[in-house]
């Protein structure tokens, strides 16, 4: 049996749970609008960031440099990043969530993509502020508008030669038309049981 929580416990539940939804969806917007600096201010210093299968960047300084590479916000580009159906859980000073984002990406006469990704990421209270400590996205499809997801999809990103990882990318798998499930950080809230595929 749980032990019974204060109400002055449970508010802070509450609080610390809006606090790490807050702070993914300003990195959602951030990332809208090609923001880089301001999104990797919501990194934790010592953090990881792995985006599809470009790899595993350590540290907000090589985070926030792998940020900048990825494109600028010009006319006639368009990022979103839309982040939904958050799952978070808590415990003490860290904290894991699950989030669906679904990404319109558009650069006009060259590239016009949907996609979705799931996010595994791991949160720590930081000098009592939340910030990221693992933002693990996996792109679960990208797909070219005109041809649709009926027309296949579209291969995720790949290491940038540009600026290369620190370690290649922590789970192997394929976006469609393959099938892969991101692991789940929790259990069946009503079973108990763990997913293992």
């Amino acid at each position: 049996m749980e032990p019974t929580l204060s109400l002055a416990e449970r508010i802070g539940l509450i609080e610390d749970e809006r606090a790490v939804i807050r702070l993914q969806t300003a990195y959602g917007y951030y990332v809208d609008k090609a923001q880089w600096d301001e999104a990797a201010d919501l990194f934790a210093a010592d953090a990881t960031l792995e985006i599809a299968g470009r790899g595993l960047y350590r540290g907000q300084d090589r985070i926030r440099s792998y940020l900048k590479c990825l494109p600028s916000l010009l006319e006639g580009t368009v990022f979103n990043h839309m982040q939904l159906q958050p799952l978070i859980t808590l415990e003490g000073d860290h904290a894991w969530g699950r989030w669906r984002a679904i990404m319109e990406v558009a650069i006009r006469g060259k590239v016009d993509l949907v996609g979705e990704a799931t996010y595994e990421n791991r949160y720590v209270r930081d000098g009592g502020v939340w910030k990221i400590a693992r933002l693990h996205c996996f792109v679960t499809y990208y797909a070219d508008w005109q041809a649709g997801l009926s027309g296949g999809g579209v291969p995720m990103g790949t290491e940038l030669p540009e600026f290369p990882p620190d370690a290649p990318q922590t789970v192997a798998y394929g976006s469609f038309p393959s099938v892969f499930v991101p692991p789940y950080h929790y259990a069946n809230p009503v079973t108990g049981q763990t997913w293992v595929p």
